[in-house]
């Protein structure tokens, strides 16, 4: 089991935009950006905090792409612009930029309130405290089901909000993000710093079939290393859906590492301290739950915290599977030259939750997060509707949920048993069903 695949979920300035006349105009950067002489991608990415935070680690300037996607040179259409009779092609590179996204989101979207957050957090704090202390008094196997159902999602909605520290969406202060993270994730056994970064390296290449970090597809060479044990838990329900404490330690097929060792190839050696200092909070946790538990009770604790903390991961590999499988059309995963910030970042889908949205602080609204996570979570949902005529066919609906999201299961249950390899080569490539895996089902 130990190699399972498991999960998910990056401030952006564009660098180039095209006037309307066709010239590049220059876009306001960072200084110490602006300024720097271009160094190797493995440098830059981890030079400051707000770049170890959300930015690419390289983004293809916005007139780069637009001129990729109108000189393609094989005297194709764009695919936005392609005649009634073509079939739109996911694949093909957009005929907009970055630039013309950000420029169709309202101002006041890009705006972090420390206080707005805050009030998320202590609103939050104050249900899972309120909804443990309700059950340990009623204490009957009645209300128990109902308890980890709601406690297990309100841990779902804390680690939304940690993630946003990571992001730096939650404020412009570095160190109440950091504060806030720790104290977030740590209650709910995640290394914010180690899995912060981790995080950072998914949205850094989301879509690229090698780098990415997050459910990622297994070349079909890998997928046929893999013995039937290790291919059965990852495609088969429920096992891939408890995933992410295994990832934690030990990540996926074809990556090494630990998020709790600084010496793992996911970090840099300027980064051993984060690590060390996640790893600190959150055995200080482990040693807060096991207090708990001799003063408590194994079979209280069980009730109170381990139940609630399995429907938490339930819900995070859930939730980070779907926004990059699953939909009804096929989507692409790039190499190579094909690949860009933002292709990558148009293959990941928006799901509709129902009720649950703004529970877990709509983090559904995944394309725009995407593309602009510095966004705050409480405006995610108003920049999408802005950026949507931008974004034409390569936004894909999401299907309305009733009150609560069964419907979701179906589509996962499908894409399980369909999505399970990628070609070794080509540099735009699609999910492929193993014909042997179906005929056993």
């Amino acid at each position: 089991m130990a190699r399972l695949v498991l999960p998910e979920r990056c401030s952006l300035t564009p660098l180039r935009a095209r006037s309307r006349g066709g010239s590049a105009i220059a876009l306001p950067s960072p200084p110490h950006l602006a300024a720097a002489p271009r160094r190797p991608v493995s440098a830059a990415i981890h030079r400051d905090w707000a770049l170890r935070v959300s930015a690419p680690a390289r983004l293809t300037s916005v007139f780069e792409e637009d001129k990729s996607s109108s000189l393609r040179g094989d005297g194709e259409e764009d695919a936005a612009g392609s005649s009634p009779a073509e079939a739109f092609n996911p694949g093909a590179p957009p005929p907009f930029g970055l630039a013309e996204i950000r420029a169709a989101i309202p101002k006041h979207c890009w705006v972090k309130d420390p206080w707005r957050s805050m009030g998320y957090v202590l609103r939050d704090v104050l249900v899972v405290l309120g909804l443990a202390a309700a059950a340990a008094r009623v204490d009957s196997w009645l209300v128990w089901p109902l308890y980890w159902a709601a406690q297990g999602t309100m841990f779902w909605a804390l680690f939304v909000l940690g993630h946003d520290c990571g992001h730096g969406s939650f404020s412009s202060n570095k160190k109440l993000n950091s504060v806030v993270g720790h104290i977030l994730h740590s209650s709910i056994l995640v290394p914010y710093n180690g899995w912060r970064i981790s995080h950072r390296t998914h949205h850094q290449n989301h879509g690229h079939v090698e780098k990415d970090e997050s459910w990622h597809p297994l070349p079909q060479r890998l997928y046929n290393s893999l013995d039937n044990m290790t291919k059965k838990l990852r495609f088969s329900l429920p096992f891939p859906m408890l995933a992410f404490p295994l990832y934690l330690f030990v990540r996926t097929p074809g990556k090494k590492g630990s998020h709790f060792d600084p010496s793992s190839d996911v970090f840099l050696p300027n980064e051993k301290k984060d690590v060390l200092t996640s790893t600190a909070s959150w055995l200080a946790m482990i040693a807060v739950l096991a207090g708990l538990t001799f003063a408590m009770g194994p079979l209280k604790m069980l009730k109170l915290y381990a139940i609630p903390y399995a429907i938490f991961v339930m819900w995070l590999d859930f939730v980070t599977y779907l926004h990059h499988h699953g939909h009804e059309d096929k989507l692409p995963w790039y190499r190579g030259k094909e690949w860009s910030y933002l292709r990558g970042g148009l293959t990941t889908l928006d799901r509709d939750y129902g009720l649950i949205n703004k529970i877990h602080h709509d983090i559904g609204t995944h394309v725009i997060h995407h593309l602009f996570p510095q966004i705050p979570h409480y405006h995610l949902v108003e920049a999408t509707e802005a950026a949507k005529p931008v974004l034409g066919k390569y936004y894909k609906e999401p299907e309305k949920s009733a009150p609560l999201p069964f419907h979701l299961l179906g589509v996962l249950s499908r894409s399980m048993k369909s999505d399970h390899y990628v070609s070794d080569t080509g540099d735009v490539v699609y999910y492929q069903s193993d014909p042997e895996t179906n005929n056993s089902d």
